[in-house]
C-alpha cells in the first residue's frame, strides 16, 4: 500500500508514523505538506498526532483541529474519503477529522483539564473498519496516549446510533477488558477511544499505535492496527444478520463508503 502522512505546521508524530509504516511494515509512505491537494497516488491518508497550527496554545479559546480543518489538503481528504478510500486520524488527527465533519461528535478538554500522557488499555469493539477487521473482537490492546483534549462527546441519540451500527471501534478498559470509569483517562463518553465513519473507511483514535509497534517498547499492540490495514486479503464480511454482522462491513453500500456527519 501507499500511504500519505499529512504534515501540518505543529505536527510532531509524522516521522515516527512514517518510520513504522516503512521500516516495520515495509509499506510506501510519503510525508505530504498540508498545502498539497493531490492525493490520487495514495491508498490511505494518515493524519498523525501533534499540535496542528499550535492548537494547544489556543486550547482555552479554540478547539483542537479547528484551524487544520481549513488547510487546503483537507478538501482533498474529504474527496478522498468520499471516493471510498482509507483515512486514519491518530490523536490530533482524530480531532481534525471531527472538526472537518468526517467523523461525528465533538472532542472536549480532558476531565480535570490536564494533559494526560500514559499507557492505557483499549478493548476492540468492532470489525466494521479495515483498521480493525483483522483483530479479534474483545482483544485488549495496551497503547500510549498523550493529549489534553481527548474527551469524546456525542448527543445521546447520536451515541446510541454509533453503538448500534458498530462504529465505536476502541473503548478504554481495564487490562481485564472491563470498561470502567477508572480506566477512562479523559472522561470520554462511554469510554470511547476510537470510532469509524458509517462506511468504515474513515477511522479516528486517540491512542498512538505507532508508539507501540516495535520490540524495544513497552507494548507492540499497535501492530494489530497496522497489520489489519496493510494485510492484502482482509477477512470477508459476515452476511448481514449472521455471525458478527453488527461489527462487520454493512451490506448494500460501498464497503468503505463514508457517511459524513457534521456536529455532535
Amino acid at each position: 500500500m501507499k500511504f500519505a502522512v499529512v504534515v501540518f505546521p505543529g505536527t510532531n508524530c509524522d516521522r515516527e508514523t512514517q518510520h513504522v509504516l516503512v521500516e516495520v511494515f515495509g509499506q510506501s509512505a510519503d510525508l505530504v505538506w498540508h498545502e498539497q491537494t493531490d492525493l490520487a497516488p495514495y491508498d490511505c491518508v494518515v493524519l498523525p498526532g501533534g499540535f496542528a497550527h499550535g492548537d494547544h496554545l489556543r486550547a482555552d479559546h479554540l478547539r483542537a483541529g479547528a484551524i487544520a480543518r481549513f488547510s487546503p489538503i483537507m478538501r482533498a481528504v474529504e474527496r478522498f474519503a468520499r471516493s471510498d478510500r482509507l483515512v486514519w486520524g491518530i490523536c490530533n488527527g482524530f480531532q481534525v477529522l471531527i472538526e472537518a465533519g468526517l467523523l461525528p461528535g465533538a472532542m472536549l478538554p480532558n476531565s480535570g483539564r490536564s494533559f494526560v500522557c500514559r499507557w492505557v488499555h483499549c478493548r476492540v469493539e468492532s470489525a466494521r473498519t479495515p483498521f480493525s477487521v483483522g483483530i479479534p473482537i474483545g482483544r485488549v490492546l495496551k497503547l500510549p496516549i498523550a493529549h489534553g483534549e481527548g474527551r469524546y462527546y456525542a448527543q445521546p441519540d447520536r451515541l446510541a446510533g454509533l453503538e448500534r451500527r458498530g462504529q465505536v471501534v476502541l473503548r478504554y478498559c481495564e487490562p481485564s477488558g472491563t470498561a470502567t470509569a477508572d480506566a477512562n483517562p479523559n472522561g470520554s463518553l462511554a469510554n470511547v477511544a476510537g470510532l469509524c465513519s458509517e462506511g468504515g473507511n474513515v477511522f479516528g483514535m486517540m491512542p498512538h499505535p505507532e508508539r507501540a509497534s516495535e520490540p524495544d517498547l513497552a507494548s507492540q499492540d499497535g501492530r494489530w492496527l497496522f497489520e489489519s490495514v496493510v494485510q492484502p486479503n482482509p477477512p470477508a464480511p459476515f452476511p448481514e444478520g449472521k455471525g458478527e454482522a453488527a461489527s462487520s462491513f454493512p451490506l448494500g453500500r460501498g464497503v468503505r463508503g463514508v457517511g459524513l456527519e457534521v456536529g455532535a
